[in-house]
C-alpha cells in the first residue's frame, strides 16, 4: 500500500505543509483551485534580506541554526546569504515545493507560502537539489507540465544518491503553510527515505505520530517524507499536539 490520507490534528497552539496535507487539505476542499497560476514574482520575494534569513533560521534550534548556512531568495534563485561551519542549510521554502497534482496542490501557486526548513547535512546535499531544480524552473517561467519532465530528466542525470539520515527541521512558529485559521499549522520534523510501504514506520495507525507527507511520494521525485510532531516550537515554547 502506498499513501493514505493524512489525519487530522488537534493541535493547542495549532493550528507546509508544504506540504504539508491536513491543513492545505481542508482549505483545498473548500476551494479547489485558488491559485490557478503563479503570482508576480515581487509576491514571492521577501524586500528585507535580514527577515528571511531570520525567518529560515527559525525553522531549527537556535543550537543548530546559528551556525547553518542561510540561503534567501533573489529574481535568479537562491543564493548563499550567510557561511555557516556545521554543514546544515536553513532555507525560506516556496509554494512551489507542494505536491504537483491533488488536494495538497492547492497551494503550489500561493505566493504568501513560507516554509523555513533547516537541512541537516545529508539532507543538504541529496535533498535541496530539488529545491533549487524546482526553484529554477519556476523563475524561467515554466508550467507544472515542463516542470515534472524536467524533474525526471534531473534525476536521471543529474540528482546525487539519497543519503541515509537525511532529515529536517521545521519547527518555525512564524511559518506560513496554509491560508486556514493557523497558519503555521505544527511544529515538525521530517526524515526522507526512498520509496516504501509506509506500514513499515506505522504510519497513520492508530495513536502512532507519524504521518506520510504527500510533497514527493514518486510524483514525481522518488523520495518519501514521513513526518514527526517535534511537540515545542524552535524558539523553545510548547506546541503540544492532540491526537484524535
Amino acid at each position: 500500500m502506498r499513501q493514505k490520507p493524512l489525519r487530522t490534528f488537534a493541535v493547542r497552539s495549532f493550528a507546509w505543509v508544504v506540504v504539508l496535507g491536513a491543513a492545505w487539505q481542508a482549505q483545498a476542499q473548500d476551494n479547489k483551485t485558488p491559485y490557478p497560476s503563479m503570482a508576480p514574482l515581487d509576491q514571492d520575494l521577501m524586500t528585507d534580506r535580514n527577515a528571511e534569513i531570520a525567518l529560515a533560521r527559525s525553522a531549527a534550534p537556535e543550537a543548530i541554526s546559528r551556525d547553518a548556512d542561510v540561503l534567501v531568495l533573489t529574481r535568479h534563485g537562491y543564493e548563499t546569504a550567510v557561511k555557516g561551519k556545521n554543514g546544515f542549510v536553513c532555507v525560506v521554502e516556496r509554494g512551489w515545493m507542494s505536491p504537483f497534482e491533488g488536494d495538497s496542490a492547492a497551494n503550489f501557486w500561493n505566493p504568501k507560502l513560507r516554509g523555513p526548513v533547516c537541512f541537516n547535512p545529508p539532507a543538504a546535499r541529496s535533498i535541496l537539489p530539488m529545491t533549487y531544480k524546482r526553484t529554477e524552473m519556476v523563475l524561467a517561467g515554466q508550467s507544472k507540465a515542463q516542470m515534472i519532465d524536467g524533474i525526471k530528466t534531473f534525476i536521471k542525470q543529474d540528482l546525487p544518491p539519497l543519503e541515509p539520515g537525511a532529515m529536517a527541521y521545521m519547527m518555525s512558529k512564524e511559518q506560513y503553510l496554509t491560508d486556514g485559521d493557523h497558519h503555521n499549522w505544527m511544529a515538525h520534523l521530517m526524515f526522507y527515505t526512498p520509496l516504501m510501504d509506509g506500514a513499515v514506520w506505522g504510519v497513520d495507525l492508530s495513536k502512532s505520530p507519524i504521518m506520510l507527507n504527500p510533497q514527493f511520494s514518486g510524483a514525481p521525485e522518488p523520495i518519501d517524507v514521513f513526518m514527526i510532531p517535534a511537540g515545542w516550537w524552535s524558539d523553545g515554547t510548547a506546541d503540544p499536539v492532540l491526537m484524535r
